[in-house]
């Protein structure tokens, strides 16, 4: 910090809200990405962004090669002051090292630390200052040189020492779904059958794990593709492992069988609403941690289906969520080796 005086912001980011006026930094256009830190904040030198699976499948769908999509992430930062994809309204998340810290940040961050921040792009300033030179656009994590701010209520960890750092940022990335499964399993009583779809993905092999490690006893895990299906069943980490599109919901319905008391949605692509629904008992809960979730078509499909579930929106915050999540993949051999096979590909 500068020996001159802190300026004080809005500990929810206010003060950064460039347009429109009145509203919530993720609700905002344009923020401010100045890196000079207000009294309250971290300002962070980033090294990694991670952006949401649901935003980058859309980027790739719309742009096709990676140059365009290196293009298109490049424009939006510059012309919002933050990573928010204008069609999915998700961003992700990244990897830095502080490089200030306000006097008055809440955060217990000190200058040089190594950190993921685990709020949403869509909220945080964030400047990028090397045209993105080494990411070929063809993967989610996005080498990345520039700054990035945390406000006062904002969230961050420090990285891990016994973990890369791809693998510690993709696990941080998801860790709010492990953590409210884990929760809503125990909630549902020892026993309890759980059904993730997009079983074989991050954050659906951390919720199978945490559905096991909450007491479920039936764990079943559905994969579109052979390949997801045999690696899933080499990770050892579900009961049943069946094969469907879950944007088809009699397909879902048929794979699944007997209804599961919890289904958690991890898939990143829209249209998997009607499948979950229809695979839950009826007094049983669906999880959405997607972002490509479509509230009207969950609430109007669970009611013509009269089906009567409750449904939640995960939303990517549980304390301690990112301490559960790294102890989960310590503590589970199948599910750091399908993370690993992530890195490698």
């Amino acid at each position: 910090m500068n020996a001159q005086v802190a300026r004080v912001g809005s500990p929810f980011g206010l003060h950064r809200v460039l347009e429109p006026a009145g509203v919530l930094p993720q609700r905002a256009h344009r923020l401010d990405d100045d890196p000079e830190p207000y009294a309250d904040e971290v300002v962070l030198d980033v090294d990694r962004l991670n952006l949401d699976a649901a935003s980058y499948r859309q980027l790739r769908e719309q742009h096709g090669d990676g140059a365009t999509v290196r293009a298109a992430v490049l424009g939006i930062v510059a012309e919002r002051g933050k990573m928010q994809n204008p069609v999915t309204g998700s961003g992700g998340m990244l990897l830095g090292t502080v490089r200030a810290v306000g006097p008055d940040s809440p955060l217990g961050l000190k200058v040089g630390d190594r950190v993921a921040s685990l709020v949403s792009l869509t909220l945080t300033p964030l400047r990028i200052t090397d045209g993105l030179a080494d990411w070929d656009g063809l993967s989610e994590q996005v080498p990345c040189r520039g700054t990035a701010v945390l406000f006062g209520r904002s969230i961050a960890a420090v990285l891990p020492d016994d973990l890369p750092d791809g693998i510690a940022l993709s696990v941080m990335d998801v860790c709010g779904a492990p953590a409210l499964t884990d929760r809503v399993v125990r909630q549902a009583g020892a026993g309890a059958s759980v059904l993730v779809l997009g079983g074989g993905g991050k954050s659906g092999s951390l919720s199978l794990a945490a559905a096991r490690r909450a007491g479920a006893t039936r764990l079943v895990a559905l994969v579109p593709t052979d390949a997801e299906a045999d690696a899933v069943r080499a990770a050892g980490i579900a009961d049943e492992v069946v094969i469907a599109d879950a944007r088809d919901p009699l397909a879902v319905h048929a794979a699944v069988g007997t209804p599961v008391d919890v289904t958690v949605v991890c898939v990143d692509v829209p249209g998997c609403e009607h499948g979950a629904i229809m695979a839950t008992a009826d007094g049983g809960t669906v999880i959405f941690f997607s972002m490509a979730t479509s509230f009207s078509a969950a609430a109007l499909g669970a009611e013509g289906l009269a089906a009567d579930v409750r449904m939640l929106v995960g939303n990517g915050y549980v304390p301690g969520h990112a301490e559960f999540a790294m102890d989960l993949l310590r503590a589970e051999p199948g599910v750091r080796a399908l993370f690993a096979a992530r890195e490698t590909q």
